[in-house]
C-alpha cells in the first residue's frame, strides 16, 4: 500500500474517533442540562425518560448538589418520588457541604418526606450535623420523635460537638427543648467553645428557655437529695 495512502487512511481513522468523542462528549453535556431542567420543572416524565436512557439518578448538579437533594431544594415533589423509586438511587449521597436528603426534609418540615426516605434506609445517625440537628433547629417536634423513634442519637455531635438540645434552645422552640429533655437529652454537654444549651440560649436571649433550664435543673437536684431528707 502506498505509505501516503495508508497514513492518510489512520489520520482519518483519528479525525472520526475525535469527532465520535465530541459527539458524545456534547449528547452528554445536553443530557446533563436537560436532567437538572426537567428537575427545577418538576417534569417527572422527562426525568423518568432521561433515567431509562442512562443519566445516573445520584448525579450532582454545578453547585454540587446530588440530584435528589436537587428536587427537594426545588420542591419538584413529583420529580423526588421518581428519584426515589429508582433502585439504584443513593438516598445517602451528601452535598458539598455534608448534607444528605434526610437533613434538608427535615429542616423543611417535610415530615411525608422524612418517612419516604426513612422507609429508604436514609441514614439517621450520619457522622457531623444530623437530621435531628435540622429538625430541633427549626422545632418540628413530629419529624424529632419521628427520628428518635428511629433511634437518632440524642446528643448527636456536630463538628464543633454541637447538640440538637443546643440548637433547639438556640432557636427558641421551648417545646422542643422540652421533648428532647424529657427524652434523656444531656444538657451537660458542652460545645468546643464550652458551652451548654443553658448558654445557648442566654446568648440569644431566650429567657423562657433559660428559666424553663434551670426551674428542671433545681428539680433534678431536689430529686437526688430527697432520699437523704
Amino acid at each position: 500500500m502506498n505509505h501516503a495512502l495508508w497514513h492518510h487512511g489512520r489520520m482519518s481513522v483519528r479525525v472520526l474517533i475525535l469527532l465520535a468523542a465530541l459527539w458524545c462528549t456534547s449528547v452528554r453535556a445536553g443530557a446533563f442540562e436537560d436532567f437538572f431542567l426537567a428537575i427545577k420543572n418538576d417534569n417527572a416524565a422527562a426525568v423518568k425518560s432521561l433515567l431509562d436512557r442512562g443519566m445516573d439518578p445520584n448525579t450532582i448538579d454545578p453547585d454540587g448538589e446530588p440530584a435528589l437533594i436537587r428536587g427537594l431544594r426545588e420542591n419538584a415533589l413529583a420529580v423526588f418520588d421518581a428519584l426515589l423509586a429508582r433502585p439504584d438511587i443513593d438516598v445517602n449521597r451528601q452535598n458539598s457541604v455534608a448534607e444528605n436528603a434526610l437533613m434538608v426534609a427535615a429542616f423543611r418540615g417535610r415530615l411525608d418526606l422524612v418517612r419516604k426516605l426513612l422507609d429508604r434506609e436514609a441514614d439517621v445517625n450520619k457522622t457531623g450535623w444530623t437530621a435531628l440537628h435540622y429538625a430541633a433547629a427549626v422545632g418540628n417536634n413530629d419529624i424529632v420523635a419521628l427520628l428518635l423513634d428511629k433511634s437518632a442519637y440524642i446528643d448527636a455531635e456536630s463538628p464543633n460537638h454541637t447538640t440538637p438540645l443546643m440548637m433547639a434552645a438556640r432557636g427558641g422552640h421551648i417545646r422542643t427543648v422540652k421533648l428532647l429533655l424529657d427524652e434523656g437529652a444531656d444538657s451537660s454537654v458542652k460545645n468546643e467553645q464550652g458551652m451548654t444549651v443553658l448558654d445557648f440560649a442566654e446568648q440569644h436571649g431566650q429567657t423562657e428557655i433559660v428559666e424553663g433550664l434551670k426551674a428542671r435543673a433545681r428539680r433534678d437536684v431536689e430529686r437526688r437529695l430527697k432520699p437523704w431528707k
